[in-house]
């Protein structure tokens, strides 16, 4: 699992495992963020049981799940919250991190080179997504 760092609050990675929990823990991540519908692929465990091992370990935990190509305002909002919400360091997660850093991407203070470029170097290429970028205030 390569995790990847946006800002101080928040990092990204692709789907994780109900066993990966405990060792995020010890990594120092206080909550996690599921942006993976269940039901994507018949080897991806349920949010029910990363829920679980979420509470197993102490962690906080959040399901707002996005479907590839149907990302809603209401969804940017929802991960915006959880930011401002939950324990930070956060871990968000999906298949391959790309709908958790969009869904970071959309909502971010900053321009919208920075945001781009602060993905670029995490492996996600958000330069398509540029006209909508910065226009976020406060800091997550």
């Amino acid at each position: 699992m390569l995790i990847q760092p946006l800002s101080n609050q928040l990092s990204v990675t692709s789907q994780i495992a109900p066993a990966d929990v405990a060792a995020l823990a010890v990594k120092g991540f206080r909550s996690i963020i599921n942006n993976r519908p269940d039901g994507e692929s018949d080897d991806q465990p349920s949010s029910a049981m990363i829920a679980a091992a979420a509470k197993q370990a102490g962690l906080e935990y959040r399901y707002i799940p996005v479907v590839p190509g149907q990302l809603q305002p209401a969804q940017v909002q929802a991960f915006a919250e959880a930011l401002a919400d939950m324990p930070s360091p956060v871990l968000a997660f999906c298949r391959s991190g790309m709908r958790s850093s969009t869904l970071w991407a959309l909502q971010a203070p900053g321009t919208a080179d920075s945001i781009v470029d602060t993905a670029r170097a995490a492996g996600y290429d958000l330069s398509g997504l540029r006209q909508h970028l910065g226009h976020a205030s406060g800091g997550h």
